[in-house]
C-alpha cells in the first residue's frame, strides 16, 4: 500500500474545502490514512487575493512552492490537473502518481478567456450555461469575482506535447465524455505512462463529484478506504 501524502488542488473558482471537503474527498483520504496536503490556489479561498493580473502569472510555482520536500501523489481538477501538469513537468521525481480530472485537449490550447473574466469584473448574469456555472461555483466558493477575473487575465506560457512528455510518473487522466476541456487523447498520448477513464454522460463540473471520478481517482493512488466493519 502507497502512503505518500495526497495534494488535492481544485479547479477555478473553487476552493479547497468546496472542491474537496464538501464532495467527500478529504473524509475517504482520511478512511485510507492517507495525509491530505490541501491547496487553496491564488485567488481563492484562504489565499491572497489581489485584483492584478500579473500577480497571477505564475500560478505553477505558486504551487510547486506548497508542496512537501518528500514525494507525494497529486490530484488536481481543471485548472488544478493544468498547474500540476506544469510543476510535474519540471520536476517529475516530485511525484509518485497523478491524476489530472477535468483535463484534456485544452491544456494545450490557448482558450480565450477575456470573455469569462469581463463576467466576473461587471457582475453580469451570462447566457452561456458554462460561463453561468462557473460564476455560480465561484460565488458558492465565497471568492472574490474580481479576483477570479484577474487570475483568468493572467499571462501564461504555452504547455505543448513536449512539456507534457517530461511527466514520467505514472498518471491518470478522468474526464466526462460532455467535458468542453476533452477530446482526451492527445494529452494522454503525450504522457509517458498514462491510463484513461472516460466517464458516460457527464460533464466538466459534475466529474469531481461523481462516484466512478472519485472511485478511479482513489484506487489509482491505492488510497481505497477499507471496508465498513
Amino acid at each position: 500500500m502507497r502512503n505518500e501524502p495526497v495534494v488535492l488542488v481544485h479547479g477555478l473558482g473553487s476552493s479547497f474545502e468546496h472542491g474537496w471537503r464538501a464532495t467527500g474527498w478529504v473524509d475517504l483520504l482520511d478512511d485510507a490514512q492517507r495525509k491530505v496536503i490541501p491547496v487553496d490556489i491564488l485567488g481563492h479561498g484562504t489565499s491572497d487575493a489581489p485584483h492584478d493580473p500579473a500577480k497571477y502569472a505564475h500560478l505553477d510555482a505558486a504551487l510547486e512552492r506548497a508542496l512537501p520536500d518528500e514525494t507525494v501523489d497529486a490530484i488536481g481538477f481543471s485548472l488544478g490537473a493544468q498547474l500540476l501538469l506544469r510543476v510535474a513537468a519540471r520536476t517529475p521525481e516530485r511525484f509518485g502518481r497523478l491524476v489530472l480530472i477535468g483535463a484534456g485537449e485544452n491544456v494545450f490550447r490557448n482558450d480565450d478567456t477575456q470573455a469569462l473574466a469581463e463576467i466576473f469584473e461587471r457582475g453580469i448574469e451570462p447566457d452561456d450555461i458554462a460561463a453561468r456555472v462557473f460564476v455560480q461555483l465561484a460565488r458558492s466558493a465565497g471568492n472574490d469575482p474580481q479576483a477570479i477575473a484577474a487570475c483568468l487575465r493572467r499571462p501564461s506560457d504555452a504547455f505543448t506535447a513536449e512539456d507534457a512528455a517530461r511527466v514520467t510518473c505514472p498518471t491518470l487522466v478522468i474526464i466526462g465524455d460532455r467535458d468542453f476541456a476533452g477530446p482526451p487523447e492527445l494529452l494522454v498520448d503525450a504522457l509517458p505512462d498514462a491510463q484513461l477513464v472516460v466517464l458516460r454522460g457527464i460533464d466538466h463540473f459534475r466529474t469531481p463529484s461523481e462516484f466512478d471520478c472519485i472511485d478511479a481517482a482513489l484506487e489509482f493512488v491505492e488510497a481505497v478506504p477499507p471496508p465498513a466493519s
